[in-house]
């Protein structure tokens, strides 16, 4: 699986923030598990945010995830910009 970077919908501080992600193949099978990461910057050491399948993580289909970032979270979150990564965690 390859590296893709975009732009997503603005992030209010202190609400709950949800993006869908879009792929042109099945990338997101039915047993798959993910984590994502967010994070203030891509060289950061601290997570602003962990996600993953059983917690704001859900698979909409083959090409289709739903990610969720809890109000709880985003209230830490600096104006500016965020970068996460999403990871399958069921493969070796």
């Amino acid at each position: 699986m390859g590296t893709d970077v975009f732009e997503g919908a603005a992030i209010m501080v202190g609400y709950a923030y949800t993006q869908r992600l879009v792929a042109d193949v099945a990338i997101f099978p039915e047993d798959a598990t993910f984590t994502a990461h967010v994070r203030s910057r891509v060289s950061a050491a601290e997570t602003l945010a962990t996600l993953a399948t059983a917690s704001g993580i859900t698979r909409i289909s083959d090409t289709e995830l739903e990610i969720m970032i809890p109000a709880s979270a985003t209230i830490n979150m600096p104006v500016g910009s965020v970068v996460m990564d999403v990871v399958r965690t069921d493969t070796d």
